[in-house]
């Protein structure tokens, strides 16, 4: 049931419905790689003017030789042209393989770059309400399904139209009846396909949800190991990837099962055809010799070519049906759009001092369930504002605003009296760094994640930049200094040590404005007095904006916002709001008792 949520979920952000065309969109995508198509294509084209030309040489052998009339010169002619065709088969099949290789690495490199662009300019609330597992499914292996319908189905399906056309043609021009007796056959053919290519998308569409239902259960849990060990709860994880993976096994064999009538269905009109064939050849080779021996099993290989494409017909009915179950779950994500966008008219935000305007702000994750109602506040330029209050209440909202990852339902964010709106989300970022809770590093070196902020930076600037914030006595310290490996996530190092290297990346990036959320939660004291120590030097001389649940690390700021049900309860600073004894009084109460 939650993979269908989850896809319904996907269809109301791309604002379109799942089951759509797909054939015009998928040309599309070759646009770069038409020309080596139509090559392709016109190989196709030549190995099957190769096998057509087959049977004329094999029966040209039988009637000389039943007529007494083969000599060394028609066995050499007619053996020569064999070879030929045969040789041709075989040389093109070899370069038709390796040219659909390289159109294939091409188009969907190109295609997953696309992608990989696309997810990247999202917004956050794509984020906040799909599956990185569900994304990574889209983006990997719907993408690898694509190639039997970008690459292979132009030149297949050209193969086998040309081959049913040739073989018709052929037995055409021997004797018509040969190729009366097979028409019937056709409009039985294409209804079939028709009636199974419809069934096979939807089956190989519910196949390829549950096959993303797995790989978003997997990317979660690898993720979140660690917590399901300290929960000890291995057994029931297990079994919820078995109930995963059974349901795949089941959509799986209904799909193929479903497919698998196919098969057989053509073999019977391959059969009835064969029948049919003979019956009227024989007639005409006995009764009127309308025909000779040759040309009967030369129509005999013919009706082979003509019915044998059938099969493979089948085959690539069902490969192009899942391909398009994948091509539409990609266009899904293709189609979605981010919510927050520059504006047509929208300028590069210019050097701020950093003063922080606030009026009127109500946001809602939900439709009438409002987080922040009528937020009117004004921080100035070089001030620390630390905002505090109960789990939920909209805290960390603020700092979504701040950095334009949401936007407010009504009211203006702006800085230095630029709404934030009006100005590129880019200079924006530029300006405003944001060190989070869950302290984000990538794989590589210390020195690598620095880098982000400032990728021109020498060793000898990263070194003064972790110096400057007195992090130099923690991360110099390590066995290869900033050139420790940081491991998945920043695996190889300490909460603590991720979280000196984030506020020192940080500062590299200089902004006028610094969003600190939760910046010392999940460390020991010790470490936390190393961190604030860096805090204090990194907000001097910058706006600075930090949410927190220690009450104890944000005493010394200018100024506390305490934020209730989604509004200010009270502001002051420390000692105001204490002697006040209102809600900061209480938290911060509860906060020192807890932490003792």
């Amino acid at each position: 049931m939650s993979g269908s949520n989850d896809l319904r979920d996907e269809e109301e952000q791309a604002r379109a419905p799942l089951d759509r065309a797909t054939a015009t969109r998928l040309w599309e995508l070759t646009r770069g790689a038409r020309g080596p198509l139509l090559a392709l294509a016109g190989l196709e084209a030549f190995m099957v003017v190769s096998i057509v030309l087959r049977p004329w040489f094999l029966a040209d052998i039988i009637d000389h030789s039943l007529a007494g009339t083969a000599t060394a010169a028609v066995f050499v002619l007619a053996l020569g042209g064999l070879m030929a065709t045969w040789l041709v088969r075989f040389g093109g099949a070899g370069v038709a393989h390796w040219l659909a290789g390289r159109i294939a690495l091409r188009v969907l490199s190109d295609l997953r770059r696309r992608l990989y662009d696309h997810v990247h300019s999202l917004s956050m609330r794509y984020f906040d309400s799909t599956r990185a597992g569900r994304i990574v499914a889209r983006v990997d292996r719907d993408v690898e399904a694509l190639q039997p319908a970008l690459v292979n189905a132009v030149p297949e399906t050209l193969g086998v139209l040309l081959r049913f056309l040739g073989a018709a043609t052929a037995m055409l021009l021997i004797d018509p009846w040969m190729c009366a007796v097979l028409a019937p056959l056709l409009p039985v053919l294409i209804i079939t396909a028709m009636l199974f290519r419809k069934a096979g998308q939807k089956r190989w569409g519910q196949v390829a949800e549950a096959k993303s239902r797995v790989t978003a259960h997997l990317c979660e849990t690898i993720t979140g190991v660690g917590v399901l060990q300290q929960c000890a709860a291995e057994d029931g994880n297990r079994e919820r990837y078995g109930r995963l993976l059974t349901d795949l096994d089941g959509t799986a064999i209904r799909a193929s099962y479903a497919w698998g009538w196919f098969q057989p269905f053509t073999a019977l009109l391959s059969t009835i055809g064969i029948a049919a064939l003979l019956l009227v050849g024989g007639h005409h080779l006995a009764d009127d010799g309308r025909i000779t021996v040759g040309q009967l099993a030369q129509c005999v290989f013919y009706v082979f070519l003509f019915l044998g494409p059938l099969q493979e017909l089948g085959d690539l009915i069902e490969r192009l049906a899942s391909s398009s179950a994948a091509a539409q779950r990609v266009f899904l994500l293709l189609d979605t759009r981010a919510e927050i966008n520059d504006a047509a008219a929208a300028t590069a935000l210019p050097p701020v001092t950093g003063e922080v305007t606030l009026s009127g702000v109500s946001f809602a994750y939900l439709p009438d369930k409002p987080v922040l109602r009528g937020i009117d506040l004004k921080i100035a330029a070089g001030e620390t504002v630390a905002v505090v209050g109960p789990t939920g209440h909209g805290k960390s909202t603020l700092v979504q605003l701040l950095t334009r990852f949401y936007d407010p339902v009504e009211g203006v964010v702006a800085i230095d009296g630029h709404d934030l709106r009006g100005v590129t989300q880019q200079s924006l970022r530029r300006q405003v760094a944001v060190v989070p809770q869950d302290n984000v590093l990538f794989s590589g070196s210390i020195r690598d994640n620095l880098r982000l902020a400032r990728p021109e930076a020498t060793d000898a600037q990263l070194d003064a930049a972790v110096a400057a914030l007195g992090a130099d006595e923690v991360l110099m310290a390590l066995p290869r200094g900033l050139a420790t490996e940081c491991g998945p996530g920043g695996s190889h190092l300490s909460h603590g040590q991720r979280q000196l290297v984030c506020l020192v990346r940080a500062s590299l990036a200089d902004p006028r404005v610094l969003v600190l959320d939760e910046a010392t939660s999940a460390v020991d004291i010790h470490t936390e007095r190393r961190i604030q120590r860096a805090l204090k030097r990194l907000v001097a001389g910058r706006t600075a904006v930090i949410v927190a649940h220690r009450l104890a690390t944000i005493r010394d700021a200018d100024r506390i916002v305490v934020i209730h049900e989604g509004r200010i309860a009270e502001q002051g600073t420390h000692d105001q709001l204490m002697a006040a004894g209102g809600r900061y009084a209480a938290l911060y109460g509860s906060s020192v008792r807890s932490e003792g």
